[in-house]
């Protein structure tokens, strides 16, 4: 006589099929989360205004070859939503830095071996973990608004919280912060126009350069 098996048991074998794909797909769904994308892929309506691939920031100096906004793609989406919200108000981004290759860390540091302004490399920015960004505010026409201070500002003025200034910018500095974090992102306390990824201790140092994201 044959034993009687559980009818529970015919199903076991599609279950741990079922368990293994959801698996699977978990993790290729987070794997893409952590990939480098051009911003302007996911939000083109976003400004982009790469700093340091011009002479027009504090070094003086051209350090990226290409002027692309690159961030992981996590961060890249939580920014399409902050646009969205912004738009909403008659607002909109611009971005000043996002992802920084660990190589342009280090030229920096040479140029200005000063951690209250630039991150030492031997640990790291969260923006060489694409999950950083420097942003201000522009109006409908992409025109920026005024804001406490200009990019790479570094006296007190450029805190995240000063409070020394005229009523219309600390609106604008406000609406900035609101719609930020309301997607998640953290404030620099030392700077108004940096936030964080909330994600960023989970993405690793990198140095590909900016133009071959994407290219390989």
């Amino acid at each position: 006589m044959k034993p009687i098996q559980p009818r529970n048991a015919q199903q076991f074998p599609s279950l741990l099929v079922t368990i293994v794909l959801s698996c699977f797909f978990a993790f290729c769904s987070s794997q893409r989360d952590y990939e480098l994308v051009d911003l302007c892929d996911v939000e083109p309506s976003i400004v982009v205004d790469m700093r340091y691939a011009t002479a027009d920031n504090f070094v003086g100096k051209v350090l990226y070859r290409e002027s692309r906004c690159v961030l992981r793609r996590m961060a890249a989406e939580r920014l399409g939503r902050v646009q969205k919200r912004l738009q909403q108000q008659g607002f909109g981004l611009k971005v000043w830095d996002a992802y920084r290759p660990l190589s342009v860390q280090k030229e920096m540091w040479a140029l200005v071996p000063d951690s209250r302004y630039v991150a030492n490399p031997q640990r790291g920015s969260r923006h060489n973990r694409g999950a950083a960004v420097d942003v201000t505010l522009v109006d409908a026409n992409g025109q920026e608004v005024s804001m406490p201070t200009a990019f790479d500002d570094f006296s007190e003025s450029a805190a995240a919280n000063f409070a020394d200034l005229p009523d219309s910018i600390l609106a604008h500095r406000r609406i900035l912060q609101e719609a930020m974090t309301a997607e998640g992102f953290k404030i620099l306390d030392s700077e108004w126009w940096h936030f964080d990824d909330p994600d960023w201790e989970r993405c690793e140092l990198l140095d590909v350069p900016v133009e071959k994201v994407g290219k390989n």
